[in-house]
């Protein structure tokens, strides 16, 4: 799904392999475009996100839209480049944490205001970036999900957003147990602002988009900025210690054993669980 018709992919010479950047009437979408990996990130789209995401920050747009191509918004981390993740040095795995930070900050600390178009299924990291926007559009078949857990990883630098928007207890739940949730209960979560028919996603984002651009930039901007700065010295040191976590993480037993788990097409046999026994 793609909104605006004039194709900036290429402004400032940066050329996307990603990503697909549109501009119309005002608005700036930038489209996640590797349907084929249902939008997956890898290191190259998680910096071409940050890239686009700095470029839209000093342009002359006035809103942002977030969205995915095909049938899923975002996957969460490639598969394949989590395989190889075990063999990580710590300075590799530390530096792949800051990667999936500085993005989540980009989309938090955004000036302007975005918006997520969620067209599908946002699955952890996806899951990430389509509720830290500003608003949150899902389909009816779209679905969020925290999911690390099931592969022996941990979603760390996400926990530190999540509890702001939800609360400790939630957090626990969706942190602990990876279930899948459905858009209406997201929305009852107040992850999701509104749940619209499919058919009706390109219009009703286009809708709020043209509205936002009726208001004031500089106080909309010093209103995010407000938001942003209430906890900033406390959310950067919770940051730093999920990096760290999740560093810590990547060398476990119980990670590795996940991903083979999952390339192997079988239930994990958690060396943590046995080694309990």
């Amino acid at each position: 799904m793609i909104f605006g018709s004039r194709d900036d992919g290429s402004a400032g010479g940066h050329g996307y392999r990603h990503l697909l950047v549109k501009s119309f009437q005002g608005v700036q979408t930038i489209t996640m475009n590797r349907p084929e990996k249902r939008n997956a990130l890898c290191p190259l789209l998680m910096e071409e996100l940050v890239t686009a995401l700095d470029q839209a920050a000093e342009c002359e747009c006035g809103v942002v839209v977030l969205t995915g191509a095909g049938s899923a918004f975002c996957a969460g981390l490639d598969m394949d480049n989590l395989a190889t993740m075990h063999a990580q040095t710590r300075e590799e795995a530390r530096k792949d944490s800051e990667r999936m930070a500085g993005l989540l900050l980009a989309i938090y600390r955004f000036p302007k205001p975005i918006l997520a178009a969620v067209n599908g299924p946002a699955i952890a990291g996806g899951m990430a970036l389509a509720t830290l926007c500003d608003f949150t559009y899902a389909t009816p078949d779209s679905r969020f999900a925290y999911t690390e857990v099931r592969l022996g990883y941990i979603p760390a630098i996400v926990a530190t957003f999540l509890m702001r928007q939800m609360g400790e207890k939630r957090t626990r739940e969706l942190l602990l147990s990876g279930r899948i949730l459905k858009a209406e209960e997201a929305q009852r979560m107040g992850l999701v602002t509104r749940v619209v028919p499919t058919n009706e996603l390109h219009a009703e984002v286009t809708a709020l988009a043209q509205t936002l651009r009726m208001n004031s930039p500089q106080a909309m901007t010093t209103v995010k900025q407000l938001l942003t700065r209430h906890d900033a010295e406390r959310l950067e040191a919770e940051i730093e210690a999920a990096i760290e976590a999740n560093a810590e993480q990547h060398s476990s037993e119980d990670f590795r054993e996940g991903v083979r788990a999952f390339f192997e097409h079988r239930k994990a046999d958690w060396p943590s669980r046995r080694a309990a026994v």
